[in-house]
Parts: C-alpha cells; structure tokens; sequence
C-alpha cells in the first residue's frame, strides 16, 4: 500500500491534533450531550471509516448494542475529494432501520456533504437520523445535531497521524 494518507498534512500551518487522550473526552462529552438531550437512538451508524472509532466509542457510552456502517468515499488526499460522495459496497440494510431511530456518527463535518448524503438516504428509508460528530466546520452544507467542538482548522485524528502499515522486510 503507497499513497498518501489523510493526516498527511506536514505542509499545513494551522492544524488542530486530536490525542487519544483528548478523543476519549471528547466521546464521553458527546455522549452525555446526546443522552441529555431529547433523542434516544436505537442504532448507531457509523460512516466509515472516520466515523468507526467516535461511532463505537459513542455507542459504549450511550449502552447501544446495535451498530452499523455506511461505506462513504468522499476524500482522496489532504483537501482533495472526488466531485462527490460516492456509497461503497457493502451496503447498509435499509429494510432493518425501516422507523428507527438512528444516530450517524463521523469525525468531521467539513464540507458536510457526505453527511448529508446518508442522512438523506437514511430519512427516505422511512428512518428518524440525528447526526453527531466530534468536529463540524463553519463550510458544512449540514449542522449537525450533535457536536463536540467547531474548527476551521485541518484536524489530524490519532487513528490517522501516521501512514499505513507495511510488511516488515524479512
């Protein structure tokens, strides 16, 4: 595997790093915003893959057992995206969350049109979808239901700081 990776961003001046540290605050403190507020979710929906970690984390804090993923390609490099979101395989089972109460959970809402696009799927599915996100970014087309801090800046994520890994020489 070669190519760059998403927190690649050494030629950025301004940039907002979030620990691991920091990530497990933040969750919790999105969590209790969420149960605080008047929604209840029944399944999680995590778009992959930068949603996966806030989804699990959320879904242990809030005592969800259900979760699943929607497969989203949207960004290609370090401010490069493709003209626009793209649905991957695996699909979600829509039939499953037919009246449910889900909440969608990524990293970021930059442009916000990835989340836009599966909350727009997920309502025509006849479901209720609330989203959260750790970060949402004053260029967002959505506002997010839930969010843990707005930025501007590029933020680096702990599960992406570093490159992929390769198989060790032998």
């Amino acid at each position: 595997m070669t190519g760059a990776y998403h927190a690649d961003s050494s030629d950025l001046q301004v940039k907002e790093v979030l620990t691991w540290d920091t990530f497990g605050t933040a969750s919790r403190e999105l969590a209790q915003a969420i149960a605080d507020s008047d929604f209840e979710p029944e399944i999680i929906i995590a778009v992959a893959r930068g949603g996966l970690l806030p989804a699990g984390s959320l879904a242990y804090a809030l005592g969800l057992k259900l979760a699943d993923a929607i497969n989203v390609e949207f960004y290609t490099d370090v401010h490069e995206t493709l003209p626009d979101p793209v649905l991957l395989a695996p699909l979600l089972d829509t039939e499953a969350i037919e009246g449910k109460r889900l909440l969608v959970v990524d990293d970021v809402a930059d442009s916000g049109r990835t989340l836009a696009l599966v909350l727009e799927l997920l309502e025509a599915q006849g479901a209720e979808a609330r989203s959260a996100v750790l970060y949402s970014k004053p260029t967002s087309v959505v506002e997010p239901h839930f969010v843990w801090k707005h930025t501007a800046d590029w933020i680096v994520f702990p599960w992406s700081a570093e490159p992929p890994v390769t198989p060790t020489e032998k």
